[in-house]
């Protein structure tokens, strides 16, 4: 393996479960617009797509067939973008409904939400410890990477619970997210901590939701991690403006990575860093 450590994974989640055309009129939320913009994230430079879907009223929805038309759609162009699933993209549902996309469409890399927690104080996000053993299960079958995501300390200790049982399997990958109401706050003190819980060989990258957004950008990059930008996790490119596309993130963050004398992964370096079984 070629010498990596200068280079940054770049994620961009264009959609999420949350924003809507009300909130921003820029963000895709249908297959075709959700493709047309990983495509232009790509382009731009763009190193992992993390994708959400919509149902027809662009309701947050783990509708199977809008997640086989929108990879579809990617997948039948010359982008080679890394493809990252979501596992919870609408709260409620069984098992089985969290995890059927990923076992149709085979992504490289899916999110594992490593613990249940108060989301938005309105409700519960849970991630039982049956669904969590299923899930890495799956995962381990069909050579899917975990993204694990920790919204707050608790869940590092439970991947490394499953990682002591087998059920997580070394190197991991986590993503840390700061700032999501009922989970860690958005601080620089935060993320360092939360890096120094994880084992020595993992990779790991980090966001913070809205206005903690570029501190936390900065602070992961100081700290060698990688980064995710997007309309899942922030609408505004700047106080009061409205960015009008995710490709506009991914520019931003290019320049930002470039002044700090590091450079974006492409996919293909992505996969090697992360060690993924395309």
């Amino acid at each position: 393996m070629e010498n990596l450590d200068n280079k940054v994974i770049l994620t961009v989640a264009p959609t999420g479960a949350w924003p809507s055309k009300k909130d921003t009129p820029y963000v895709p939320l249908q297959p075709k617009e959700i493709a047309d913009e990983i495509y232009a994230c790509w382009k731009a430079g763009a190193s992992v797509a993390h994708i959400h879907v919509r149902d027809d009223e662009d309701k947050s929805s783990m509708d199977f067939n809008k997640f086989v038309e929108t990879v579809k759609y990617i997948r039948e162009t010359d982008c080679d973008i890394v493809i990252n699933l979501t596992t919870s993209g609408q709260l409620g549902l069984e098992d089985e409904d969290r995890m059927k996309h990923i076992i149709e469409l085979r992504p490289e890399l899916a999110s594992y939400d490593c613990g249940s927690m108060n989301w938005l104080h309105t409700s519960v996000f849970e991630n039982s410890p049956r669904f969590l053993e299923k899930l890495g299960t799956v995962m381990q079958e069909n050579n899917i990477k975990p993204e694990i995501e920790i919204f707050d300390a608790g869940m590092v200790y439970n991947a490394l619970y499953y990682l002591k049982k087998g059920i997580l399997k070394a190197p991991l990958h986590f993503q840390f997210v700061l700032g999501a109401a009922g989970g860690i706050a958005a601080t620089v003190e935060n993320l360092v901590y939360l890096k120094s819980l994880i084992p020595a060989d993992s990779t790991w990258g980090a966001l913070g939701i809205g206005k903690g957004h570029l501190p936390i950008m900065y602070a992961t990059l100081a700290l060698g991690g990688h980064v995710r930008v997007g309309m899942e996790d922030n609408i505004l490119y700047a106080k009061g403006v409205l960015a009008k596309s995710n490709v506009e993130f991914v520019e931003r963050t290019k320049r930002i990575v470039a002044e700090m004398n590091k450079e974006i992964a492409t996919p293909g370096e992505a996969r090697e860093i992360l060690r993924l079984k395309k």
